[in-house]
């Protein structure tokens, strides 16, 4: 367990990236520990789908897909807008409460100089709201949609990604649902995360183009 939340820690930190070999014995040492659980936790995390396992050449992280970047995007507006509308269905005032704490951790989050914090209150702020609906199976779906945006992907999403812009529509969605409209809170949540899809793709898009003319 300590080497999964290390090699994830480093993931999302992008020191681990997209297309990088993994030396899991360099990996042992930087964390501390023998190689045993380092192989241990790749190969959980190559079940998740993070990183791959080539015969006889060791481990690797996925390159970036701009295709599984929008897939991932396109399955998290059909997932949480379905949580939402549960959530709306069954959501007390403590629940509002939550959220709304997230919210404003988020905001606050944006303000400052940590990009990552910044992430991960985004990421904290929907999975909450995600957690009003009260099923278990499609949180963890969820979660590990996110796992793959940003572990796998992490600065790439990160400086793909307006927080500002992002602070404003949760702001607008959070209205929409202390309001009790179940409609607008329902688009609001759509115009969010296609307009951030579309702001990542873009991004994520000019940083492979780069990396191909970079090649030549």
């Amino acid at each position: 367990e300590k080497a999964y939340a290390g090699i994830r820690r480093l993931m999302f930190h992008n020191e681990i990236v997209p297309g990088q070999k993994i030396a899991y014995r360099d990996l042992a040492e930087r964390l501390g520990m023998s190689q045993t659980p380092v192989i241990q936790a790749l190969k959980w995390l190559e079940f998740q789908g993070l990183v791959r396992n080539e015969r006889h050449r060791g481990y690797f992280t996925e390159p970036i897909s701009l295709q599984e970047v929008e897939e991932i995007y396109d399955l998290r507006e059909l997932l949480e807008v379905d949580l939402l509308r549960k959530g709306l269905a069954r959501m007390t005032p403590t629940d509002l409460g939550r959220v709304k704490s997230a919210m404003n951790e988020h905001l606050a989050a944006a303000q400052g100089q940590d990009l990552h914090a910044r992430l991960s209150k985004d990421m904290a702020f929907h999975l909450e709201l995600a957690a009003c609906a009260g099923t278990q199976v499609q949180q963890q779906s969820l979660r590990n949609l996110f796992d793959l945006l940003y572990l796998k992907y992490g600065a790439n999403v990160l400086f793909s990604t307006d927080m500002r812009q992002a602070g404003a529509a949760h702001e607008r969605l959070f209205e929409d649902i202390a309001s009790g409209d179940r409609t607008r809170a329902v688009r609001s949540l759509r115009r969010h995360i296609r307009a951030v899809k579309k702001h990542v793709l873009s991004g994520v898009g000019r940083l492979v183009e780069a990396r191909k003319l970079k090649s030549f």
